[in-house]
């Protein structure tokens, strides 16, 4: 498995294009992996467990997802999940921004089923189960869509948009939309410093980060600010930069000609030996052996 696909936290990355935008993806993972670490995108998401179970996070909710069931991500929403059992998991995400079902008129259309959507007033449950029926009626949309997306049929694009407005007006229709616009203040504050903390690793990921700068940002004293981190993210902030940083070393070893010792540095780390250390813990195999196997797929 390329764990090195992985996106980085608050991804800057464009899923699809300007002319569709949507990025569908399907991933597998081990027994306990991370299957998503922490990160929040601008767009919103549906994420289909096709096979084992996952434990999800979304914001400060917390919930397992097994096979056939999904999970719906409005966009600015933290995220984060793990393979959950014996099994591992496997699945399906279609990332999109919802600006591709607006209408080009100020409607009917987006009065009252877009704009709800987009302000969170009107939204998607965040865990979508078999039942009740009205819920099985969006796992079969969300279904419908992934064969599209897969099969790439001429014209597959229109029939994704249409399984997409099918979804909101049946949610609408059957009283399940969701309205999060009035969520607690209290979350939304640890949000918002969850997200000042990790977006200052994303920025300072190669050079050393000392813990009492991270508890400065919020502020918080370095006690206070380990256990509200272990809290929200279930790692610990030593590791959750480490695996951050391994993240970038795996994208950064995609480039033949970049020496590892120079991965090292960039990716934060001036000791090699613990550099190869973290990398092999976090990703099953050596740097070296990494690239080995990314030369072995071009070359497949």
């Amino acid at each position: 498995m390329d764990q090195a696909l992985r996106s980085s936290l608050k991804e800057s990355k464009m899923h699809g294009n300007e002319y569709l935008p949507l990025g569908t993806y399907w991933y597998q993972y081990g027994p306990g992996e991370h299957v998503i670490d922490c990160h929040w995108h601008e767009e919103a998401e549906f994420f289909y467990c096709l096979q084992g179970e996952t434990m999800f996070q979304v914001d400060t909710d917390y919930f397992l997802v097994r096979a056939g069931e999904a999970v719906f991500i409005d966009g600015g929403d933290i995220h984060a999940a793990h393979a959950h059992g014996e099994q591992g998991c496997s699945f399906f995400s279609l990332v999109f921004d919802t600006q591709l079902l607006a209408s080009a008129h100020y409607d009917a259309v987006q009065e009252n089923l877009i704009l709800p959507l987009q302000e969170k007033k009107a939204t998607f449950p965040r865990h979508i189960q078999p039942h009740p029926p009205g819920m099985n009626v969006l796992l079969e949309q969300i279904h419908a869509i992934m064969q599209c997306c897969n099969d790439k049929a001429l014209g597959y694009e229109g029939a994704v948009k249409g399984h997409l407005y099918l979804m909101i007006a049946g949610m609408t229709a059957s009283g399940q939309a969701c309205n999060r616009q009035a969520g607690s203040r209290s979350d939304s504050f640890k949000i918002a410093r969850l997200k000042t903390v990790i977006h200052y690793i994303q920025e300072n990921f190669s050079h050393p980060i000392r813990l009492a700068e991270l508890a400065a940002l919020i502020p918080m004293s370095e006690g206070q600010f380990c256990r509200f981190f272990k809290s929200m993210t279930r790692q610990t902030p030593m590791d959750y930069i480490n695996a951050y940083r391994i993240r970038q070393a795996a994208e950064m070893l995609r480039n033949p000609d970049r020496k590892i010792s120079d991965v090292a540095l960039e990716a934060g780390y001036d000791n090699i030996s613990y550099f190869i250390r973290v990398f092999r813990k976090a990703m099953n195999c050596s740097p070296s052996e990494f690239r080995k196997r990314l030369l072995e797929q071009i070359e497949a």
